[in-house]
């Protein structure tokens, strides 16, 4: 474990390979899973607040899933996620490319300037999962089976998760806290 300021960073983040690569898995972890993305707290404001500009972004299934469960659920975790547009299936927030890659409806928001708030961070920061306890959060790597095309890819390309993931790790915790933890990782693991 990497201790950075009131973080605990699991090796895994440094020494796993990791390129997202759409191309092949199509976003599924936007789609796989027994729940939505977790929510931090500020978030369920957030999608509150910007649903309006979001809806003309998703789906006609995913309005009907938002509209009947609410723009945010309590999940069998005990925790605040997206709702799904039926049990184990989508995001109730995702959208689809011409090429049957998922999107982010709320991304797309972003990317088209209607919204100032990217995606939840739990998705930006995927594979990377943070669990927060009283006293430090715990920054771990999410290995599913369906991300080994980008596992494949980091390799090939030789890049780990934690360069990666620059930009969202940089969103949660800040400049200072990624630089930290990269020179920690260049001089004491790799």
């Amino acid at each position: 474990m990497i201790p950075i300021k009131h973080t605990l960073v699991s090796d895994n983040v440094a020494l796993t390979k990791f390129v997202c690569n759409l191309s092949k898995c199509k976003g599924a972890c936007c789609v796989e899973g027994e729940m939505g993305a977790p929510l931090e707290d500020n978030e369920r404001k957030i999608l509150d607040e910007i649903y309006e500009e979001v809806k003309p972004f998703l789906t006609e299934e995913g309005i009907e899933a938002i509209e009947k469960q609410g723009k945010y659920v309590w999940d069998e975790d005990e925790e605040y996620s997206t709702p799904l547009i039926e049990k184990d299936t989508a995001c109730a927030y995702v959208t689809y490319d011409e090429k049957g890659i998922t999107k982010c409806g709320i991304e797309k928001a972003y990317e088209a300037g209607k919204i100032d708030y990217q995606k939840p961070i739990s998705c930006h920061l995927y594979p990377i999962r943070v669990t927060s306890y009283k006293n430090f959060d715990a920054v771990n790597y999410d290995e599913w089976d369906i991300c080994s095309p980008a596992c494949e890819l980091g390799k090939e390309l030789k890049v780990p998760v934690y360069k990666f993931l620059k930009n969202p790790l940089i969103r949660k915790y800040g400049t200072e806290w990624y630089d930290e933890l990269a020179d920690f990782i260049e001089k004491n693991i790799l």
